[in-house]
Parts: C-alpha cells; sequence; structure tokens
C-alpha cells in the first residue's frame, strides 16, 4: 500500500488490486499548491467547499462518496460518519468522516472535524491501523485537539494533514505546534510512505509519521 499526500486533506491511497482513493482534492487557487491532476477509482469529499471537495480534477469517471453511509468499490469498503462542526461560519457546512476498510489495514480520515468526537463515535469507528488527522486548526482540529482525538483513537500510524507550508494559501498553524503536543521536537519526512498489504504495523504505541506534498500529480 501506498499513501501519496498532494497537500491540505488531499491523499491518494493506492493498494495492489484494490481500486485506488482520492481523499479531498482541492482547488488550488483557494488551497495553494499546485493545480491537481489525479485519476481514480473513488474519490471522497469530508467538506463542501472547494478546498475540500473539487471532485472535477479526478480523471476516470470516479465513484464520488460526498457523504454518511456503507459503501464498497474495488475490493474497499467504505463507511462515511458525518460529524457536526463546532459553530461553523456557514451554517450548510458539514463534515464527513472515512474509514476506509482494506482487510488487514483500516485508514480513518477525518476530514475537516474541529471538535472532539465522544466515546461513542470513537468505538463505531473500531481499531484504526491509520489515522489522517487535520492538526493545524483554520476550521480543522488545532494541535491540542488533535492529540487529544490521537490519544483516544490509539491508532498505529498518524499522518498530519491540513497545516502551514510553503505552499498552503489558506491561515493554518504550522505542524511544530503539533509536535509539540505530541512531545516530539523534529520529524523526518518522506515523499510517500509504504506499508506492506498484511499490515505489520508494531506494539510500541503510536508513531507520527510526515510527508512531503507531491507538487506533480
Amino acid at each position: 500500500m501506498e499513501i501519496t499526500w498532494y497537500g491540505n486533506s488531499c491523499f491518494r491511497i493506492t493498494e495492489r488490486n484494490k481500486a485506488t482513493v482520492v481523499t479531498d482534492p482541492f482547488d488550488a487557487g483557494m488551497a495553494g499548491y499546485n493545480p491537481l491532476k489525479l485519476k481514480s477509482e473513488i474519490v471522497t469529499t469530508s467538506s463542501n467547499d472547494l478546498s475540500h471537495n473539487n471532485i472535477n480534477v479526478v480523471k476516470g469517471s470516479p465513484f464520488v462518496i460526498d457523504g454518511p453511509g456503507e459503501y464498497e468499490r474495488g475490493g474497499v469498503f467504505i463507511t462515511g460518519i458525518q460529524t457536526t462542526p463546532l459553530m461553523p461560519k456557514n451554517k450548510e457546512l458539514r463534515n464527513t468522516i472515512y474509514v476506509f476498510d482494506y482487510g488487514a489495514i483500516t485508514i480513518l480520515h477525518l476530514g475537516q472535524i474541529n471538535s472532539v468526537p465522544n466515546q461513542t463515535m470513537v468505538e463505531e469507528l473500531g481499531n484504526i491501523n491509520i489515522a489522517l488527522v487535520p492538526v493545524g486548526s483554520g476550521g480543522g482540529l488545532n494541535a491540542s485537539k488533535a492529540a487529544e482525538v490521537i490519544s483516544m483513537l490509539e491508532p498505529n500510524i498518524v499522518i498530519p494533514m491540513h497545516y502551514e507550508t510553503l505552499y498552503s494559501k489558506l491561515e493554518l498553524d504550522p505542524l511544530s505546534k503539533f509536535l509539540k503536543e505530541m512531545g516530539l521536537t523534529e520529524l523526518e519526512t518522506m515523499e510517500t510512505y509504504k506499508i506492506p498489504t498484511s499490515g505489520g504495523f508494531g506494539e510500541e504505541g503510536t508513531q507520527v509519521i510526515a510527508l512531503d506534498p507531491k507538487l506533480s500529480s
């Protein structure tokens, strides 16, 4: 399995013999980074604004998931759960978090969630191997809330998203704030996170992995 970050909350998840998934494709004019030119079989959007749901940039006639429910495409089982944003500026704003079940590996994309979920929701999510977590505020979780959510979820791997970089146009906090909350002083980044299909996660607790945004599709 490979997980690639394109900036903001947009990832591409690829797994052999499974459908490719793209999450939260953005409008580069709004979010920054380079214009996306992606192709996938599945696209999920967590929020109804162009920094999270610019599905037109994804080619290949993908199956679009833009709300809560249970779905299955190409061997990937997806559960969407709607969350209520805390004091949204736009009354129509909503957020959907998604669990991608690949059998041996489960991935959680928290979208633009900005409040800590209750214990009932955490139990509903089940065992999470990899959590894609907003950490830079700006409509999503801030650093301290992100750390609190991670302590509740206890995933094997955390990949932070939705934070300030040199390429972002959104007003977000830097990754360093989140790392401080997690007790980390620095973190080496990688281009793509690769993990065996079988999972093979260790028992040493939660590990934070930061990805470099991929600027060419």
